[in-house]
């Protein structure tokens, strides 16, 4: 073998089995190191096998070997043959003793083994977490102290719409609206401010993102801080929340709004109320309640059904829709009964205006898919500051002239004073 140069310290393995084949496959992959020869008795061993592929000179004569790695006389021997005769042949060609054998041997090959198998551990858990990161649902996202983005998992790809690439280097900055930068930096300050003293650590932070294509969306933040290398890095998990926003909103809806008429519900009427009577106060301006029951709806629910009872309440929350000021609210209480909130109705005779115009409208023929009935409707009427002044009285009085609308021949109106009129007149 001629003398060339070399990069690493030259190594000569003899036994090119199970340890040599370790030894080998560690060396190969250390630039410490070059292996210069193996050789083993069997040609087909493991290690001259590895040994060809990558180039390195085999033997299958331990002497000629030897002999042949002459000419690096820095030459390191490693004996996994089990033959001893190996080192007076290593010191006849070079000189002195620099061979590992017997006891050292197997020392070193356990070491090399056990480091192989911490190695293949190694490779399994990183090969484990990079599955886990690349399958993940939850974007996860690198950034280092300067903010600049160093990972880029495929689910936040696919949540924002960005490769890996396009990002890479770049600031986080360009993944937060404009307009919500300033709310997030101060939630995170906020946070960062509480977390003082300890290692950073972010839970739950609700906040807007921005898509490639410039859509907003709602992310649930977590994030974490991590030191490497005596540098700080920062570990983001994003979720995309816009479907569970989006449930939340619909379950927000369903608990204030009636479901068949989307119309504002007992409980929103009554915050609305009250909110309403408080701004009347204060303007001292004149608030009127109205009690709606509907003439004749039992009869469609008997004769055509509940299904067609459910188109005629569903007509009639339109029709009332339109006849009220977008200022003034409706909404379903009960099964045909709804409720009205008409503020500052200035005069009574502005409130009876809009009782004889709903009580017109409903008395017109209404078309339920092919089947026509005809209905009325019974209104009461009470009066902000005139009446009451609380809301839960104002609304029995409202009740009250109702019934007294719908017992004085109905598909007329009444106002509360009309009730305590006919008191008097008994």
């Amino acid at each position: 073998m001629a003398t060339q140069r070399i990069q690493g310290h030259p190594v000569l393995i003899i036994g090119a089995g199970r340890g040599g084949h370790a030894l080998l496959e560690m060396f190969i992959e250390d630039k410490l190191v070059q292996v210069i020869a193996i050789t083993d008795t069997n040609p087909n061993a493991a290690g001259l096998v590895l040994a060809k592929k990558h180039g390195i000179p085999v033997y299958t004569d331990t002497a000629e070997a030897i002999r042949a790695c002459k000419d690096y006389p820095e030459c390191i021997v490693y004996n996994l043959s089990h033959d001893e005769t190996v080192t007076d042949e290593v010191s006849r060609v070079f000189g002195d003793k620099r061979v590992a054998s017997g006891p050292e041997v197997k020392l070193f090959w356990q070491m090399v083994m056990n480091l192989k198998q911490t190695k293949g551990e190694l490779e399994k858990s990183q090969g484990q977490l990079q599955a886990v990161i690349h399958n993940v649902m939850d974007g996860i996202i690198t950034i280092n102290e300067s903010g600049e983005m160093l990972g880029f998992n495929p689910a936040a790809e696919q949540i924002f719409g960005y490769t890996q690439q396009e990002v890479l280097g770049k600031s986080a900055r360009m993944l937060i609206p404009e307009a919500g930068w300033d709310e997030y930096e101060a939630s995170l300050s906020q946070h960062l401010h509480d977390s003082r003293g300890k290692t950073i650590s972010l839970r739950g932070l609700e906040v807007m993102a921005v898509r490639n294509n410039g859509e907003l969306f709602p992310v649930e933040l977590s994030a974490s801080e991590m030191t490497l290398g005596g540098l700080r890095y920062f570990i983001g998990i994003v979720r995309d929340i816009t479907e569970r926003k989006l449930a939340e909103q619909k379950i927000a809806h369903l608990a204030h709004y009636d479901y068949l008429t989307d119309l504002p519900n007992r409980a929103l009427f009554l915050d609305y109320l009250a909110h309403s009577l408080q701004l009347a106060k204060r303007n001292k301006c004149k608030l009127a309640v109205m009690f709606l029951d509907l003439d004749g709806f039992k009869q469609v629910n008997d004769t055509l059904g509940h299904e067609a009872g459910d188109l005629l309440l569903q007509a009639v929350s339109g029709v009332l829709k339109e006849i009220i000021r977008a200022s003034d609210t409706v909404a379903r209480v009960g099964g045909d009964e709804f409720t009205f909130i008409l503020n500052d109705v200035g005069s009574d005779e502005n409130a009876a205006f809009i009782a004889r115009k709903i009580i017109s409208a409903l008395s017109q023929p209404i078309d339920l898919k092919g089947k026509t009935c005809e209905i009325g409707a019974s209104i009461g009427i009470a009066l902000y500051p005139d009446d009451a002044q609380e809301t839960g009285i104002l609304i029995k009085q409202a009740d009250e002239a109702m019934y007294l609308a719908k017992t004085s021949g109905k598909n007329n109106y009444k106002f509360y004073r009309d009730v305590s009129d006919a008191q008097t007149d008994k």
